[in-house]
């Protein structure tokens, strides 16, 4: 039973990592197009307040496992290990506390 809570975990913490990822990708795509003025300044910021929102709205709903499988499915590799090193970095705190 242990392994299945910490195989839990893992999952969770695997979809609040694809969370966080998309956000951090999201807000560099926006600075992007605001740099090559495809955006206005205040658009950018307008649209980084909407996916704060977003993110915010998502994190708030019950995670399943289908819903991080099928999102991790559809991550790139780059993604994926951006995401490897952020569960690593949150399982090192989450010991660190517990210590």
């Amino acid at each position: 039973m242990n392994n299945f809570s910490e195989d839990l975990k893992k999952v969770l913490l695997a979809g609040i990592g694809a969370v966080a990822v998309t956000a951090e990708k999201s807000k560099e795509v926006v600075e992007e197009l605001v740099k090559k003025g495809e955006l206005t300044v205040e658009q950018g910021k307008v649209l980084n307040e909407e996916l704060k929102h977003n993110v915010a709205e998502k994190l708030r709903k019950p995670v399943s496992v289908e819903t991080v499988e099928k999102d991790l499915q559809n991550m790139d590799v780059e993604d994926l290990e951006t995401l490897k090193a952020k569960i690593e970095e949150l399982q090192k705190e989450k010991n660190e506390t517990n210590e």
